[in-house]
């Protein structure tokens, strides 16, 4: 009788072991395609490419404005007024998109994600402007729903009218970037886009492990979708390849506090400094260049730049565009 009721018992813990292995694999499998970029990894059939349009104002290029200052409230307005006012980027009827970096599930306080008081503030000017819609969007690395939740970006956006767009896998279509390499055929972030005609990026100072910095070029990886995470192995080039994709209406860097060590997730506030600087540009080059001495670093120190510059894409001479510097403290 024991050895029978043994029998029973390590049948039914191998059943329980299997099937908890099955829940795993489930589960890792689902963790894979959700939160290791949503999309259709490439080599699955897949439709017609697409290409995103140029949404910068040729007129408006080599614009640039820093403003000095912990507020962010009162460093963004006087660094958009300096360049002419919102009302010179978006006009009446616009539909615009912020893409913000959303990457992690983390407070604002830890400074790993754009801040929700800079874009709330953003979509509130662009309403104030004319603007007919706003979407706010990223392709987080964690979970998208629990990223814009707890970062305050999705309480933010949806204060100031503005619509959040989380990634789904129907949202994802192919493009090739012209003379690209590492951007061909691959999955990015298309449905946030369809009638939009201006796009604005929005992006925290960091540190960053492997490319020296996060600014606003590397903001454009939120885009990715599928195993994305292989393009690490060439980190210099495919933040210029992304440059090169996205042509911004503008670019804001929020070097308020910068991320000047164990980039890009942080996690202790001992990672931060207090740099209170605004940066506003349509040159994201020069933006990013500028963002560099916040880190305590040359914009020679950072490749991705003299790639990009190369590439056509802005001027990592940033002193060139002659920016409007204010201090607003």
């Amino acid at each position: 009788m024991n050895h029978m009721m043994e029998g029973t018992n390590r049948r039914d813990f191998l059943l329980r072991l299997l099937k908890g292995g099955l829940t795993i694999t489930a589960a890792c499998t689902l963790s894979y395609w959700l939160y290791d970029g949503i999309g259709p990894h490439p080599g699955e059939k897949q439709v017609a490419k697409v290409t995103l349009p140029d949404f910068s104002m040729p007129s408006l290029r080599g614009k640039m404005s820093i403003v000095s200052g912990l507020d962010r409230v009162k460093t963004i307005n006087r660094g958009l007024e300096a360049l002419g006012g919102i009302e010179t980027f978006v006009k009446q009827g616009d539909r615009v998109l912020l893409k913000v970096n959303a990457a992690f599930a983390t407070p604002p306080l830890l400074s790993a994600t754009t801040n929700p008081q800079l874009v709330g503030e953003i979509a509130r000017l662009c309403y104030k402007a004319g603007a007919s819609e706003v979407i706010v969007t990223d392709n987080p690395i964690n979970d998208p729903a629990s990223c814009f939740s707890l970062t305050g970006i999705e309480e933010a956006a949806q204060l100031a009218g503005a619509k959040v767009l989380l990634p789904r896998q129907s949202y994802f279509q192919p493009t090739t970037v012209t003379n690209g390499v590492l951007i061909r055929n691959w999955p990015i972030l298309w449905e946030p886009f369809q009638k939009i005609n201006r796009v604005i990026g929005i992006a925290p100072v960091k540190d960053h492990h492997r490319s020296g910095a996060s600014m606003t070029m590397k903001n454009w990886y939120g885009l990715l979708g599928g195993s994305r995470n292989v393009f690490h192995q060439d980190i210099h080039n495919i933040i210029k390849e992304l440059a090169i994709m996205v042509k911004p209406t503008l670019v804001v860097l929020d070097g308020t506090t910068t991320m000047i060590t164990n980039g890009p997730t942080g996690g202790s506030l001992g990672d931060l400094k207090k740099t209170g600087t605004m940066i506003v540009s349509t040159d994201q080059v020069a933006a990013d260049a500028f963002g560099a001495t916040l880190l305590g670093r040359k914009p020679t120190e950072l490749p991705y730049l003299a790639k990009a510059e190369a590439a056509g894409v802005g001027t990592a001479d940033y002193e060139s565009l002659k920016p409007i510097r204010i201090d607003s403290t």
